[in-house]
């Protein structure tokens, strides 16, 4: 009887043990944004995409079905700002809503490129704050959690009442600078306005090298801005970095700046190439050596239209935050290196 008991006792220890090591299972679904991101993301961590369908009735409404049982689940859901804005916010919304009423135990919201984000405060009178109202509808959707990169301005994190983990593109630009710049050493950083300049000196710093940045000045009304280099890139190779390029207009302008300067290569690098337009054109023409962007948002078409047009990988960087938020693990650890 009482080796029996033992066993029962031990038994029962293993439960409890079992217990305590458990953790909710993890999936991980995309919308239609950017489902080749989450494919990446997915193939990192060892998991398959989950089952979920999106469709649009006559009316254009959109349609989220989630195909499998997330109860009790660590579900995160990839939907990145870019192509249809509106809409894919949208589905991002209702895919988040029908994960928490269908008893996810977590939703997190992995959004590589946050939208609305330089609407980030009020530049004139009755002017919205949308990047606000954008926090707020994705915490009452019921998001728990959001993952995101580079935003445009680090105080949006304030405007949500959930807890937002903005990671940042500096580790993978300092790898990608140091792999295929052979000069990098001896190349100046650029910020092409005066907005980039922390991101821009951060790098700088890990680089140990000379920086500069391109000066806006205003003119008086009905005359042409001018713009003042204060720095030296003579015979150098010149390094702009920004986090968001959109017409590109700022990126152009600011190689011819550096070109009339003396700089005898220029890259400019960005995190989220959003390249509407005419910005292609604009690339083409310009005195860039390459362009280079991360994948937050997909660039596959882009590139073959422009051969200066380089895309980073930051899937990586993503998977070990979701692996990392998953096991309760610190993610300062992705502020300074790049996972391998």
């Amino acid at each position: 009887m009482k080796s029996t008991g033992d066993h029962d006792t031990a038994t029962e220890d293993n439960k409890n043990t079992d217990k305590e090591l458990r953790m909710p299972n993890i999936k991980v679904f995309t919308g239609s944004s950017h489902p080749d991101l989450a494919k990446k993301i997915v193939a990192r961590l060892g998991l398959d995409l989950g089952r979920a369908t999106t469709k649009k009735f006559s009316n254009h409404e959109t349609s989220v079905e989630i195909g499998e049982s997330v109860r009790g689940e660590d579900v995160y859901i990839v939907q990145s700002g870019c192509g249809e804005i509106n809409d894919n916010l949208m589905e991002l919304l209702i895919m988040i809503n029908a994960c928490k009423i269908a008893s996810a135990s977590r939703v997190t919201a992995v959004i590589p490129s946050f939208p609305y984000s330089r609407q980030d405060k009020r530049e004139k009178s009755r002017a919205p704050i949308t990047a606000k109202l954008l926090a707020n509808l994705i915490s009452v959707s019921g998001a728990d959690h959001v993952i995101t990169i580079d935003l445009h301005s680090s105080q949006i994190q304030g405007f949500f009442n959930i807890p937002v983990d903005n990671l940042y593109a500096e580790p993978a630009i300092t790898k990608w600078i140091k792999d295929n710049i052979a000069e990098w050493k001896s190349s100046v950083m650029v910020s092409p306005d005066a907005g980039g300049v922390k991101r821009m000196t951060a790098i700088a710093d890990r680089l140990d090298i000379d920086f500069a940045i391109i000066h806006k000045e205003r003119q008086r009304a009905n005359e042409e801005d001018s713009t003042v280099l204060v720095g030296d890139v003579r015979n150098r190779t010149a390094i702009m970095v920004d986090d968001l390029a959109d017409t590109c207009d700022t990126i152009v302008k600011g190689a011819a700046k550096l070109r009339d300067a003396g700089a005898n290569k220029i890259y400019a690098i960005l995190t989220h190439g959003v390249l509407a337009g005419n910005a292609i054109e604009k690339i083409n023409n310009s005195c860039l050596e390459a362009l280079v962007v991360t994948n937050t948002i997909p660039q596959d078409k882009h590139m073959k239209l422009c051969p200066k047009l380089q895309s980073m990988d930051i899937s990586v960087m993503l998977a070990e935050a979701i692996r990392r938020t998953h096991y309760a693990e610190s993610v300062s650890y992705l502020f300074t290196n790049v996972p391998y």
